[in-house]
């Protein structure tokens, strides 16, 4: 059974004021890059640097990131079962301000792989992380800097972000 979190019009107005925030919280006297982690992350790291030109005139690099190898929680077999996309980073991270964007944060995991992915293109002047829902619970010390919508929901649910590019509507979910 599916649940609605946040509908089509709420789960838009949220890239909105995260796009906002990042504008507001930005030293200006660094360049602004944004990467988005496959797969959900890197359409809404596309859609917040859209909403970012839109609102302020500034273009950002954008990149994308999979971090499917640097994965600990993921069996050998696993790994060479899935599909791995390509990380895309067309530009140095050294002195700029980037933004890593993911769809859910929940254990820590998968941001501490896009640590180890990032770090073999340049060291950031900062690293700042951007989702779209915090749902708790985390194993490692992670915290995001701009969060969407934050849940407090058992381990066994499972939060769903779901993006038109590629499920045909936007929204967030709660899957039992």
């Amino acid at each position: 059974m599916r649940k609605e979190i946040l509908s089509q019009q709420k789960f838009e107005s949220t890239i909105k004021r995260l796009s906002h925030e990042i504008i507001e919280n930005t030293d200006s006297k660094f360049p602004l890059a944004i990467i988005g982690v496959k797969t959900r992350g890197i359409f809404l790291a596309r859609r917040i640097a859209s909403n970012i030109k839109n609102i302020s005139g500034i273009n950002l690099s954008v990149g994308d990131l999979d971090v499917t190898f640097y994965r600990d929680d993921l069996s050998s077999e696993i790994k060479r079962s899935k599909i791995v996309g390509k990380t895309s980073i067309p530009f140095s991270c050294k002195d700029k301000q980037l933004i890593l964007v993911d769809d859910v944060l929940h254990t820590g995991r998968t941001i501490r792989a896009a640590l180890s992915t990032l770090i073999s293109f340049g060291r950031p002047k900062y690293l700042r992380l951007a989702v779209m829902v915090d749902r708790g619970m985390r194993e490692f010390p992670v915290k995001a800097d701009f969060v969407g919508k934050n849940l407090l929901i058992g381990k066994k649910k499972l939060i769903k972000v779901m993006m038109k590019e590629i499920d045909d509507t936007d929204g967030v979910f709660s899957v039992n």
